[in-house]
């Protein structure tokens, strides 16, 4: 025990003694902080945009609480009167984008199946939603005549890729 504790104890003090690590580690410890230090402003900035949307917003409610009652009282309808947004469209669409999606949302956007032409292959693929690759059920003699398209328009691909090449 007593020969491993002193050949612990060389290895810790060779290491502490190189100037290089400690300055690498001094570096390390300024980029955290420097990091840590960015986060803390972004997140500022987020909450003083968010407190500005929300007063935007409610004062909004008000001019159409007060426009609502001075028309009433008029005789006149609240909804004729156009309310103009003092909200830039900027912060408005970043609060949407920051909400996450509805189910709803998220279902009508993968219903969605298109047709896509992979230029390569000369094969139409079937993408849903996001990126989803489908299959689809054809019959044998539809499958002959994909395959044969397919490789047209492959051969097509190749000599149009040789062709570029020999011009550069």
């Amino acid at each position: 025990m007593g020969k491993e504790k002193s050949k612990k104890r060389r290895r810790s003090s060779c290491s502490s003694t190189s100037s290089s690590d400690s300055d690498a580690s001094k570096e390390k410890k300024k980029l955290r902080k420097l990091k840590k230090k960015l986060k803390k402003e972004r997140k500022k900035t987020e909450k003083a945009l968010k407190k500005k949307l929300k007063e935007e917003k409610k004062r909004l409610k008000k001019k159409q609480r007060s426009k609502s009652t001075s028309r009433s009282r008029d005789g006149s309808n609240a909804k004729e009167g156009a309310v103009s947004t003092d909200i830039p469209l900027e912060l408005m669409e970043k609060s949407k984008a920051m909400a996450p999606m509805t189910k709803e949302e998220w279902e009508k956007r993968q219903s969605v199946v298109r047709k896509v032409l992979d230029e390569e292959t000369g094969r139409y693929r079937l993408i849903k939603g996001d990126g989803e690759v489908l299959e689809e059920i054809v019959s044998r003699d539809r499958h002959k005549q994909i395959n044969r398209q397919a490789t047209q328009a492959d051969g097509a691909f190749f000599q149009l890729q040789t062709v570029e090449k020999k011009l550069l």
